[in-house]
């Protein structure tokens, strides 16, 4: 049987794919095989990959809205949009709770021009340069020229930073960020210019889908139970992640959320954020 992915393609369907996906949703084994006996039942040549997911999600979120908010990681981090700033605050986000401090839309001074940089980073000496390539659209991926436009970026700063400036902080890496995936061009150009390249699913076992679930940093937009303006109200308060929220509860406050909605949220937020239900 073959299905249509969000870019026109078509592929064999998997299910051993589906069913690795429904199991890091931390679903039980019966519920994943309640998803995988109804999707197989309502199979047809060409059904969508966006059908299978609604058909999964639901089953999920009647089960437990936290199992549901898992699986919808993908699609919460392009509900972040339709600009690219707040998935830089969600990149800036991640780097500060793996030990960095960060300076997010920073204007710095090349050899050449000044740029904008997304995301500076630093921890131990050494500071990063972060360019995000935020895709609103599903099924649009980074081609090559996205490695070759920041890799000239980089070396226009690199050059006048570690040379003009006198401070302990030495430039000395690159990364691209995406939502969505490198061309294989992309890749080969990135990797042999020295550029750190990380997107939804690469570096295999250590993209952005897998450092979210292993450090429990989810975006707040992947919660069943907010409201797509309350996420937006919380976005626009520079508050992206779901740890975040639990630091400061009084931004539900803020919305006029009820009591009992409120413990509802806060306690699909503090399963989701756990490390050890990842």
């Amino acid at each position: 049987m073959e299905i249509t992915k969000s870019t026109g393609e078509k592929v064999k369907f998997s299910l051993d794919k589906l069913r690795g996906s429904l199991n890091k949703s931390g679903a039980d084994k019966k519920t994943v095989d309640q998803i995988i006996d109804k999707v197989r039942d309502e199979l047809y040549e060409g059904i969508s990959t966006k059908e299978i997911y609604n058909r999964a999600f639901a089953i999920l979120k009647k089960k437990k809205s936290y199992f549901a908010s898992k699986y919808k990681l993908k699609k919460a981090i392009y509900e972040l949009g339709p600009t690219g700033f707040p998935f830089e605050r969600f990149v800036s986000a991640l780097l500060i709770y793996s030990g960095y401090k960060t300076e997010v839309g920073k204007i710095v001074q090349g050899n050449c021009v000044k740029h904008e940089i997304d995301v500076l980073a630093y921890k131990a000496g050494d500071a990063i340069m972060v360019e995000c390539k935020f895709h609103s659209t599903r099924g649009l991926n980074c081609n090559v020229k996205v490695p070759l436009y920041i890799n000239s970026r980089y070396q226009d700063v690199k050059t006048y930073w570690n040379t003009h400036l006198k401070n302990s902080l030495v430039l000395n890496k690159a990364w691209v960020v995406t939502n969505t995936r490198f061309t294989e061009d992309a890749l080969q150009y990135g990797n042999c210019c020295g550029l750190y390249l990380l997107s939804w699913d690469y570096p295999k076992s250590d993209g952005l889908k897998d450092r979210i679930d292993r450090l429990g940093l989810y975006p707040v937009t992947v919660s069943t139970l907010l409201t797509a303006s309350e996420k937006q109200f919380l976005l626009s308060r520079d508050i992206v992640l779901c740890i975040q929220l639990i630091d400061d509860k009084f931004y539900l406050d803020h919305l006029g959320i009820s009591e009992i909605r409120k413990q509802k949220i806060l306690g699909e937020i503090e399963q989701l954020c756990s490390v050890k239900n990842q």
